[in-house]
């Protein structure tokens, strides 16, 4: 990189005037002059560009999709994300022409294209809302489980267009397959749009959460636009084939659509649920919940290491993220303190671990944990390990100890400083602990 700097000089015994300071920067074929305005502010201006047009047209697009600074602004797996995100988008958009295209038919109209519009805006509405509403009760089980509500949302969508592709098998039924498809669509919308936050936060590097956030709506607008261009012209050929056949009076209703339209929308559907599996899979969440704080906790009893989010977002299960893991004590955490410690024994439970914002009862098939109404992330993580070395020192003894719990407890205070820190620089958020709508308690 060349820097070309030009400043006037002083002349002597005056004062300095108040000129700009400009300079020039040749950085891979294109030169930028910076100039500092006597109010302080920087404004640049490309002098000359002699790249090639396809690599201005790339980093035009680039500029225009993607955060300020990609690929150092983001974390790992941000552009896998965007590329399935995109492709989930085109199917997504496609998939809802064909699928109006079919109310239209199994309402009696003759259907085109550019019906489509209107009757997506007058159905979305009505039973759409009553699934939003319901929907929203549920929002704290979307802040500890994104990843899986994200698929949720997605599928309970085509769902919904499966149903109004469908709707002309049973045109009498018209109303309330459409209603029921609208009712899926409508949670789908709410799911999805509450679990968009926490998976660009996951994302953000240099506190751009705006900047992705805004680029990525522009990747979904552009990739949804392309998508309805596609429907429109897959639904534009079977309407022009199912006219003609019409007309000639030769296939029934039933052969029409299995012709091509309960093919096309099937694939475009699968193509979809993929998709956003795998951008799924690429997000790398750092807060912690159930699953994860378990999987870090198993990882470090075991051998000691602590993966990043990047490293543990391939092995979470985003379908059953319930599932107990032995080697993290088999811990379930979020049922009621009634059902897990009996009155009489309460005391007894949390004098073991006073000093903590955790109650632990070890059972045959697996350890209940209760935390504390104000119990963050790093408290979690210690009733784990407690947990965690109990199970390993139970399976490793020769005969039964009544001090297990003690001695775990005390191994996890050993380690829990150093173990604490790393986690934190592997890029953990340990300040929270997104257990869903799991119980906890006060004493």
């Amino acid at each position: 990189m060349k820097i070309l700097i030009k400043m006037q000089r002083k002349e002597a015994d005056e004062l300095p005037p108040q000129v700009p300071i400009s300079w020039v920067e040749i950085s891979s074929s294109v030169s930028r002059q910076y100039q500092f305005e006597p109010d302080g502010k920087l404004s640049v201006k490309m002098v000359d560009d002699s790249r090639p047009v396809a690599q201005r047209m790339v980093e035009s697009f680039l500029n225009k999709f993607f955060p300020s600074g990609y690929p150092y602004s983001v974390n790992e797996g941000y552009l896998r994300y965007t590329q399935f995100r995109a492709l989930q988008h085109f199917t997504s958009a496609a998939l809802s022409v064909l699928s109006t295209q079919s109310l239209l038919f199994a309402a009696g109209l003759r259907p085109t294209p550019a019906q489509a519009t209107a009757v997506s805006w007058i159905l979305k509405d009505g039973m759409q809302h009553v699934g939003k509403l319901i929907c929203s009760n549920l929002g704290a089980r979307m802040d500890s489980e994104p990843k899986r509500w994200r698929i949720l949302a997605d599928v309970l969508y085509d769902l919904g267009t499966g149903l109004e592709v469908m709707s002309p098998l049973c045109p009498h039924l018209f109303l309330e397959v459409a209603g029921l498809g609208n009712f899926a669509k409508g949670m789908a919308v709410v799911a999805a749009r509450a679990t968009r936050l926490p998976i660009y936060s996951s994302f953000a590097k240099e506190g751009n959460l705006s900047d992705l956030f805004a680029k990525g709506e522009a990747i979904s607008t552009l990739f949804n636009v392309l998508g309805l261009g596609a429907g429109i012209h897959l639904a534009s050929n079977i309407c022009s084939s199912m006219q003609g056949k019409l007309i000639r009076g030769s296939f029934p209703i039933l052969k029409i659509l299995n012709t091509l339209q309960l093919v096309v929308a099937p694939l475009l559907s699968i193509i979809h649920v993929y998709s956003v599996c795998e951008e799924m899979r690429a997000t790398p969440v750092n807060t912690l919940n159930p699953q994860r704080t378990a999987m870090i906790v198993a990882e470090f009893v075991k051998t000691g290491k602590i993966s990043s989010p990047a490293d543990l977002r391939y092995q979470e299960d985003l379908v059953f993220p319930e599932r107990l893991i032995e080697d993290a004590g088999n811990v379930k955490v979020g049922r009621s303190l009634h059902e897990v410690v009996s009155p009489s024994k309460l005391r007894q439970f949390k004098e073991t671990f006073h000093e903590e914002k955790f109650l632990l009862n070890r059972g045959s098939r697996w350890t209940d944990m209760i935390l504390e109404h104000d119990a963050t992330g790093e408290d979690a993580l210690r009733g784990w390990m407690v947990a965690a070395y109990a199970s390993d020192m139970e399976r490793l003894a020769r005969e039964p100890s009544t001090n297990i719990s003690q001695e775990a407890y005390e191994k996890m205070n050993s380690v829990f400083s150093p173990f604490l820190a790393e986690l934190q620089a592997k890029g953990w958020h340990t300040d929270r602990f997104l257990d869903g709508t799991g119980s906890r308690f006060v004493f």
